[in-house]
């Protein structure tokens, strides 16, 4: 029942490391898992010639911008 206890009632030191300690356990989890997502879609991506397509739709829009205004 002690033990319980002292869980329960930490010191502010304590819990301040403790969730620091779980947030930068977080953020580092959350890096490495948006590096994998993206990295897969990218792949992903590169095998449907998804990129091509995006980079033709950009082309039309650039060329459409600078027709409209010759000035950029």
């Amino acid at each position: 029942m002690k033990e319980r206890y002292n869980n329960i009632h930490q010191g502010k030191k304590q819990i301040f490391i403790n969730n620091l300690v779980g947030g930068v356990a977080w953020g580092i989890g959350a890096t490495i898992g948006l590096a994998i997502i993206i990295g897969g879609l990218g792949l992903l991506a590169g095998y449907v010639d998804l990129v091509p397509v995006v980079g033709d739709f950009i082309s039309e829009i650039i060329n459409y911008l600078i027709s409209k205004n010759p000035n950029l």
